[in-house]
C-alpha cells in the first residue's frame, strides 16, 4: 500500500519543474477542506452537490510558467478547471476571478474567463476533443502562460494557442483548481508541477 501511494504521489519532475504538491497534505494551498482532501498521494476534490462554485488556491502568485499536471473527472461527472493568473473575489463570494482551463464533458481544453469577462475565450473542435480527451481516465494537461500568450494541451494535443490583446488583464496570480457548482462530483489531481520562466519577453 506504501509503494502504491507513493508510486501515484511520484511525479516525474523534469528539470527545471517544481512539485506545487507534496502528496501528503494540503501545504502551500488554502481552501476549504471539507470539500478538498487528499488520499493516497492525489489530491481530490469531492463534492456532495454544492450551490456555488469553490476552489482549492495556491498561496504563492505565478506570472510566466508551464503548469503540467494529470487530472481525472471521475465518472466523467460534473464540471472542474484549474485557474491560472488569478485572484480570489472578496468574500462572501466563494469565486475566483481569472483565465481557467477547463475541465467537463464538451469543455475539455478550453480557456474560459472565470468571473471576469465570463466567456470562452478560445477551444478547439469538437473533434479534436474527441481525440485527445481519454473520459473517466487520466489526462495529461499543460498550461503555458508566457507574456501575452496562453497555450492548453491535453495528452500531447494543443487545444488553445491564444494571444490576450487587452493590456489591463493580468499577468500574475494564483493558481487554482475547481468544484464548480450542481450535483455531487468528483476531480482527482496528480503530478502537478510547474516550471517559472524568469525575464520572459
Amino acid at each position: 500500500m506504501v509503494l502504491g501511494a507513493a508510486a501515484a504521489f511520484a511525479a516525474e519532475v523534469e528539470e527545471g519543474f517544481t512539485p506545487l504538491f507534496n502528496g501528503k497534505d494540503l501545504t502551500g494551498w488554502e481552501g476549504d477542506a471539507k470539500l478538498w482532501l487528499v488520499e493516497d498521494g492525489v489530491l481530490i476534490g469531492r463534492s456532495p452537490g454544492i450551490k456555488y462554485n469553490d476552489f482549492l488556491a495556491t498561496e504563492k502568485s505565478y506570472s510566466d510558467f508551464v503548469l503540467r499536471f494529470q487530472v481525472k473527472l471521475v465518472e466523467n461527472k460534473g464540471n472542474s478547471g484549474v485557474q491560472f493568473r488569478s485572484k480570489r473575489v472578496p468574500p462572501p463570494s466563494h469565486e475566483v476571478s481569472g483565465y481557467q482551463a477547463d475541465i467537463a464533458q464538451g469543455w475539455w481544453g478550453k480557456l474560459y474567463d472565470e468571473a471576469r469577462r465570463n466567456k470562452v475565450l478560445a477551444g478547439p473542435p469538437d473533434e479534436v476533443l474527441k481525440k485527445a480527451v481519454k473520459l473517466g481516465d487520466w489526462n495529461d494537461y499543460e498550461i503555458e502562460a508566457v507574456g501575452n500568450r496562453v497555450k492548453l494541451s491535453i495528452n500531447g494535443v494543443t487545444t488553445v494557442d491564444y494571444t490576450e490583446a487587452d493590456e489591463k488583464i493580468a499577468r500574475e496570480g494564483i493558481l487554482a483548481v475547481q468544484i464548480h457548482s450542481g450535483g455531487p462530483m468528483e476531480v482527482q489531481f496528480r503530478n502537478l508541477r510547474i516550471k517559472e520562466i524568469k525575464d520572459a519577453k
